[in-house]
């Protein structure tokens, strides 16, 4: 009998973590800040690490740059800089995951002509 309780036991454990496993969709996505010491370091780190879906936040003084890791699944870009704003942070995208992966492949950057304005003769 205590066999049959212990494998009900692991078998429900293992129905209800299941959906708690599933596949996360991780990205990254750098912004541009304007902090300007410490202090400012610490304030994005106790509130946007808080945010709904980030994984990971590191601030680079030097560059003035946040880099953000983040689950897809649970938010996006745009959430991201409304909380910058309501630490009253504005950032900007300064690079993203696929731009990343691009420069390091050593990818020129693709210019199309709505990017820069210019018609097209036809």
């Amino acid at each position: 009998m205590k066999k049959y309780l212990l494998l009900f036991v692991c078998i429900l454990c293992s129905v209800l973590c299941a959906p708690l496993s599933a596949k996360q969709n991780k990205q990254v996505v750098v912004l541009s800040c304007n902090i300007h010491c410490q202090g400012c370091i610490d304030k994005i780190m106790k509130n946007i690490a808080f945010e709904k879906g980030v994984k990971d936040i590191a601030c680079d003084l030097d560059t003035k740059t946040v880099t953000v890791t983040y689950d897809a699944n649970k938010t996006d870009v745009p959430a991201l800089l409304e909380a910058f704003k309501k630490i009253n942070k504005p950032a900007t995208v300064k690079e993203t995951e696929q731009k990343q992966k691009e420069t390091a492949a050593g990818k020129p950057e693709v210019v199309t002509d709505a990017d820069t304005g210019a018609s097209t003769p036809y």
